[in-house]
């Protein structure tokens, strides 16, 4: 369990070290890597005055690919991985709930923008609306008003936008050092430091 290796004090530099040794891999058939991709969004969202959580929470939502015991999801996947739900556990126990949240459900918010708003999944990339075939597909009508409920539902829909968004080739972005800082406050002030 990654609770026993790493405490509050090095968690950001764990993470760190993940990007590094990972972050080169392919992302989803995107042309990105899946660093590329995460830090992106990241940038995106400081550059546009995004609050510390959201910045956070886009820059980590996709590390469940990185942990997850079963790989990262390819074009050739018939199953879905739940990246999102490992990603979240990781995070969980040392990043506030509106970040954990975000990422826990930026997968659902896909859903669920797919249900609610006609134009977005006109906007999706193939490998995206591949995983969305494999994660359900656009939310019912009692998926959407249970999610509508979620009391972060603005954050998660904000990483979500920039998720999308962090998928293009050579754009410049802030590297992961960049982030330490925000990443160390919210560390701090979630485990009352």
């Amino acid at each position: 369990m990654i609770q026993t290796l790493v405490d509050r004090n090095n968690i950001v530099d764990f993470i760190g070290e993940i990007f590094a040794r990972r972050g080169g891999e392919e992302y989803l058939g995107e042309p990105v890597t899946m660093a590329e991709h995460m830090l992106q969004g990241a940038t995106i969202a400081a550059e546009n005055g995004k609050s510390d959580e959201v910045i956070a929470g886009v820059l980590l939502h996709d590390i469940g690919h990185f942990i997850g015991e079963f790989g990262t999801f390819s074009m050739d996947d018939t199953e879905d991985r739940y990246h999102e739900i490992s990603g979240a556990e990781i995070l969980q126990d040392y990043f506030p709930a509106v970040v954990v949240e975000s990422v826990r459900h930026h997968v659902a918010a896909k859903r669920y923008l797919c249900a609610t708003k006609p134009t977005y999944f006109s906007k999706l990339s193939p490998a995206s609306v591949h995983s969305l075939n494999l994660q359900g597909g656009p939310m019912d009508e009692q998926e959407v008003a249970e999610f509508a409920n979620n009391p972060y539902l603005h954050e998660i829909i904000q990483v979500r936008y920039l998720d999308e968004a962090g998928k293009e080739a050579d754009m410049q972005t802030k590297d992961y050092d960049y982030f330490k800082p925000l990443l160390q406050r919210l560390v701090d002030r979630h485990t009352g430091v």
